[in-house]
């Protein structure tokens, strides 16, 4: 039942976060990456939303919340462009640490955030869904992936093409590429949550990543 499985989801991004928490305290030098906190607790509170739709029921409560998700959604997920920026930085790239990459990553979470808003939930309409046992409100537009989750992707991939070359860790790698494979293929499993199986794969390999580099004893600069 999917249900059980977006509450199953909530606690493993919930021991996400909690590792995230360590590797932040213990981290000599931390930096934007850990804005992967942000967007760790929002897939807690999206997957436990709708993993407890079904018992708080159909009702202007339930779709405040749901509609909280999509907010959470558009000013959360674009922070992981800061995200990939910093990880490259940290990697040891030349071009990362000049002034106008870092505003450049600014400009293009900003613009982000925005595009989600305008395109996606300033004038949301949503209407109860009920799938595989998991009750929620869904957006009666929705037509596959945001414009904006899928060009989020692009600053994944280059952190991960980064890392993998100066850390030798090809996990970001792995986790975006999959992540973008979920994303477009249709897959034949009877459940509502396999993409959201796939968003905790990238978070995964976000998070291992995020210890690579804090890891990490020598930079070369390239």
């Amino acid at each position: 039942m999917d249900a059980v499985l977006y509450l199953i989801l909530a606690a493993l991004y919930m021991a996400l976060f909690v590792y995230g928490l360590v590797l932040f305290k213990r981290d000599p030098s931390p930096g934007l990456r850990y804005l992967l906190l942000a967007v760790t607790a929002g897939l807690i509170w999206d997957n436990g939303i709708i993993g407890l739709g079904r018992w708080i029921g159909e009702g202007r409560l339930l779709e405040q919340l749901n509609l909280s998700r999509y907010w959470v959604h558009a000013l959360a997920t674009p922070l992981l462009a800061l995200v990939s920026f910093d990880l490259i930085r940290r990697s040891g790239s030349a071009w990362a640490r000049k002034p106008g990459a870092a505003w450049g990553a600014w400009l293009v979470t900003v613009l982000l955030i925005v595009l989600e808003i305008i395109t996606v939930t300033l004038d949301l309409s949503l209407a109860p869904s009920l799938q595989y046992g998991a009750l929620r409100y869904v957006s009666t537009e929705s037509s596959g992936p945001p414009l904006m989750v899928m060009i989020i992707l692009v600053p994944l991939l280059l952190a991960g093409v980064s890392v993998w070359r100066r850390e030798r860790s090809p996990l970001l790698f792995i986790g975006t590429i999959l992540m973008a494979a979920g994303s477009a293929v249709p897959i034949p499993i009877e459940s509502s949550a396999v993409t959201n199986v796939f968003e905790l794969v990238l978070l995964l390999s976000l998070w291992l990543t995020v210890r690579k580099v804090m890891n990490a004893r020598t930079w070369s600069f390239r």
